[in-house]
């Protein structure tokens, strides 16, 4: 169902929500980890979800094994190489990754300025050895509190040239975007773009909030919005783009199967809404599957799922001139992305 005409791009994927089994066990035995297994079969049921979780924080609950093995700088930017290389894999011709540097240093009380710099590294070993365009989102986690989100995003912004776009994540019920404006207005005084979760725990006003206070040009899950005709109507006309997950948002019983997903609805209302993993490592699949299975099962028809494909590209943090570069390479036989 991907066209292979079009660029195959990614926009909603956490880094740190992708994390190889093997490399979890590699970095486990290197510095000497307790693990629930030491074998990748015995290792999958902990950090792989099959069955739907009671909430979207049940589900972030099994990134302690993908997390807990970020012991040091080298491993993190193992972790983003790797990353690089699984995109390039699943045929992606541009991804943009996003990632918690407050998260990703909690378990081994690492330097979160450390961890944003090995991500850097690590993007751009990978960009180069692998051929794919990247960019990256720096997310602060709502989840720990404004205070922390300011230290968190004194973090990103110690690589602000590196980073394109900031994100918020994290426990949304709980934490509420509007706690949190001042931080946003410091990223697009940085001159990056806003993409924020809403939505996806709580109701529409959440995803107003972002838009108009945080100014998000994109919103993550958006499940919500249906709820609100005028918002609906609003996200259409202004092209605020979603980033739909819908294997993710069915695991983590946001709606209970891929039939009740509202990608479809999106699609038929105008809005500019695409087709993404989320956290691929966890959900045990990757962007092929999300086009060629999740979506057919989502009601999309194969016109649907092209114009989720057209979308990536459109609603992307990238320039102009870079979304046409990508729409030419596809057209030259044997031309991949940019290095």
């Amino acid at each position: 169902m991907i066209d292979p005409r079009l660029p195959l791009v990614e926009l909603h994927r956490h880094l740190d929500g992708n994390v190889r089994l093997q490399t979890i066990l590699d970095l486990g035995r290197q510095h000497k980890l307790p693990l629930p297994a030491f074998d990748p079969e015995g290792l999958r049921p902990y950090v792989q979800v099959t069955d739907p979780q009671p909430g979207v924080m049940a589900f972030i609950a099994r990134f302690e094994w993908l997390v807990g093995v970020m012991a040091d700088e080298d491993a993190i930017w193992r972790i983003t190489y790797e990353n690089l290389e699984d995109a390039r894999n699943d045929g992606l011709d541009y991804i943009e990754l996003r990632f918690s540097p407050w998260f990703m240093a909690e378990a081994h009380g690492l330097n979160p300025v450390s961890v944003t710099e090995a991500v850097v590294d690590g993007l751009a070993a990978g960009k180069r050895d692998f051929g794919i365009r990247a960019n990256l989102i720096g997310i602060i986690s709502r989840t720990y509190g404004p205070q922390s989100g300011k230290r968190e995003l004194e973090a990103l912004l110690s690589q602000r040239a590196h980073i394109t776009a900031l994100d918020l994540a994290g426990d949304e019920a709980n934490f509420p975007a509007e706690w949190f404006g001042e931080h946003f207005r410091r990223g697009r005084d940085a001159g990056w773009h806003i993409t924020i979760h809403a939505g996806e725990s709580a109701g529409p006003e959440s995803i107003w909030t972002s838009i108009r206070d945080l100014g998000a040009e994109r919103i993550g899950h958006a499940l919500r919005a249906v709820e609100d005709p005028l918002l609906m109507d609003y996200m259409a006309r202004q092209r605020i783009g979603v980033e739909s997950c819908l294997t993710s948002n069915v695991q983590t019983s946001c709606v209970p199967d891929y039939a009740s997903h509202p990608l479809r609805t999106f699609l038929e209302h105008g809005i500019p809404a695409t087709i993404n993993t989320d956290d691929p490592g966890i959900s045990a699949i990757d962007l092929p599957y999300e086009y060629e299975v999740a979506a057919p099962a989502a009601g999309l028809t194969p016109e649907q799922i092209r114009q989720a494909q057209i979308n990536a590209l459109e609603v992307a943090f990238l320039p102009e001139v870079e979304k046409q570069q990508l729409l030419e390479n596809k057209s030259r036989p044997g031309v991949r992305g940019v290095r």
